[in-house]
């Protein structure tokens, strides 16, 4: 289990982050904070990029968005917010902001955007490893490459999905570039399905978590059947009691089938995050989303292009599938990964990333 974090360590941690992001002397820095923003973490972004030369200042809206209601319009509603935020070198954003119109502006005027929403130990255990990034972006243009995939694991996971329609999102962890959006721990890609491409069966086996919204592991099998994009059918036990009624609550009348839509379809290739993590935690302040980085993921409903469409979120990764992109067998090598970061030795680590980007092999 990770110790907590000696919070007297945030602002050297910040600062480590902030060099990841490429900031220089003379830039100006926005937080972006709201009522439930932690302030030990306004504290230490202030003091990193006064360190690194950077001016900051902190910006607090009153709304709260949370990763069980996305697309909130915190920013825009008070004139002159979106244009300073558009003005600024960098945005570190202390909530969930994804899939506002107002990210997507800020990111066209070529603002740096990264989301700090994670426990304190998790920003120092899922901090990018050496090799990731570029480990992300194989894997991100094979992905971009691909125009269909399947997924298979037993006891009867078979999803098929057609590509194409949708950009890829490739996240390592750090915004360094104009205008990209990154998440401080990610280490994952991910695309969205053509529209009612996706069929198939999913089956989420015990052990399996359910990120979003209740942040759970599967006790029972849950049986999903999705035809032309959407799930049809949930059976199961008490775990599919709460997903059917966690998407059916969401409804915005009898035949509105948005929330049962397939959504992004990904894994990931952070060897610091094990899915384990999730029974570690108990504290109060371990934070909503649990990260299970070396699994592929199954959620269903958002879509990128249309914010604030799809509200209602169920995620889940899928422990050890397989996803086949156009006939290239994806295996991600889970337990040397694991092995090396116990080892700690960065080498290592380095080595295990470049053995992922080699377990696929073209035919």
């Amino acid at each position: 289990m990770h110790e907590a974090l000696n919070h007297a360590r945030l602002a050297m941690l910040f600062r480590k982050e902030l060099e990841l992001c490429n900031v220089r002397s003379g830039e100006t820095i926005v937080l972006l904070s709201d009522l439930g923003a932690r302030r030990d973490y306004v504290s230490a972004a202030f003091a990193a990029a006064e360190e690194l030369g950077a001016d900051a200042y902190e910006m607090c809206v009153n709304a709260m968005p949370s990763w069980t209601k996305v697309g909130v319009e915190t920013v825009g509603r008070c004139k002159g917010t979106l244009e300073a935020i558009k003005a600024a070198d960098m945005l570190i954003c202390l909530h969930i902001p994804l899939f506002t119109r107002w990210l997507k502006q800020a990111r066209d005027a070529g603002t740096r955007v990264l989301m700090v929403i994670d426990a304190p130990d998790e920003l120092e255990s899922l901090m990018a490893p050496p090799g990731l990034k570029d480990a992300v972006i194989h894997a991100g243009a094979r992905l971009q490459r691909a125009r269909t995939m399947r997924v298979t694991r037993p006891p009867g996971t078979d999803l098929t999905v057609q590509l194409g329609e949708y950009p890829t999102m490739m996240q390592y962890g750090y915004a360094e570039l104009p205008g990209r959006f990154d998440h401080w721990g990610a280490g994952h890609v991910h695309t969205f399905p053509n529209e009612g491409s996706a069929n198939g069966t999913v089956v989420l086996a015990p052990g399996d978590i359910v990120v979003l919204p209740y942040c759970r592991y599967v006790q029972d099998e849950v049986r999903l059947e999705i035809r032309d994009g959407f799930i049809r059918s949930i059976t199961g036990g008490l775990d599919a009691k709460l997903m059917s009624d966690w998407l059916d609550g969401n409804r915005a009348g009898p035949d509105d089938m948005d929330g049962h839509a397939v959504s992004h379809l990904g894994w990931g290739l952070n060897p610091q995050g094990p899915g384990r993590n999730r029974a570690q935690r108990r504290r109060p302040d371990a934070s909503p989303r649990r990260r299970a980085l070396l699994c592929r993921e199954f959620p269903v409903l958002d879509r990128p292009e249309l914010p604030g469409w799809r509200q209602a979120h169920d995620q889940g990764p899928l422990r050890r599938a397989d996803a086949r992109l156009h006939g290239c067998a994806r295996q991600r090598r889970h337990h040397r990964a694991r092995e090396v970061h116990r080892r700690e030795d960065a080498g290592a680590v380095r080595a295990a990333l470049s053995a992922c980007r080699n377990d696929c092999v073209i035919p």
